[in-house]
């Protein structure tokens, strides 16, 4: 009992000092292996760090990092973390086309991109309603596919005018 008591403890502590430590690196640089800046932690949220480079912003797993001499060790260049990101970026932006399928939150698909204009999508509902929103509301995919944050059900909901009819949304 001692035993089983002792470890739970422990664990407490260990988690208390977690989440101190999360506080405490918002502000902590990111360096390459070779010493160089990678970037800026601006946020932590949960699993993952958000980092802030020269020219963009990244969330990445808290696991890519090791501490060393009070700054974060990541294993690319500031230069090779930027090109990953716009070429994330570029094919987010590819994917993001008329005829693409779009998958809900929970990762079923809930329709089709019917066109892109004027900084809006319009997706055709599986329930054969049309929805408009911002591009900015959807993520394109590596493998083609269109992400939206809702499940089919509160997309419907969302849409509740007459089917076919297209309804502004967040």
């Amino acid at each position: 009992m001692r035993l089983i008591l002792g470890t739970i403890t422990a664990l407490g502590l260990v988690l208390g000092l977690a989440s101190a430590a999360d506080a405490q690196a918002v502000g902590m640089q990111v360096v390459d292996t070779s010493g160089a800046l990678v970037g800026t932690v601006t946020a932590v949220q949960g699993d993952n760090v958000q980092i802030k480079t020269d020219k963009h912003d990244a969330l990445l797993p808290k696991s890519s990092f090791t501490t060393s001499n009070g700054k974060l060790l990541f294993g690319m260049t500031q230069a090779q973390l930027d090109q990953k990101i716009e070429e994330a970026d570029a094919a987010s932006a590819k994917a993001i086309a008329p005829g693409a399928t779009v998958k809900g939150s929970a990762g079923t698909p809930v329709g089709k991109i019917d066109a892109v204009e004027g900084g809006n999508v319009t997706i055709s509902l599986a329930s054969g309603k049309k929805l408009q929103m911002p591009v900015t509301g959807v993520r394109g995919n590596a493998d083609g596919t269109v992400t939206v944050g809702y499940t089919a059900e509160q997309l419907d909901a969302l849409v509740g005018g007459a089917a076919g009819t297209p309804t502004s949304g967040k």
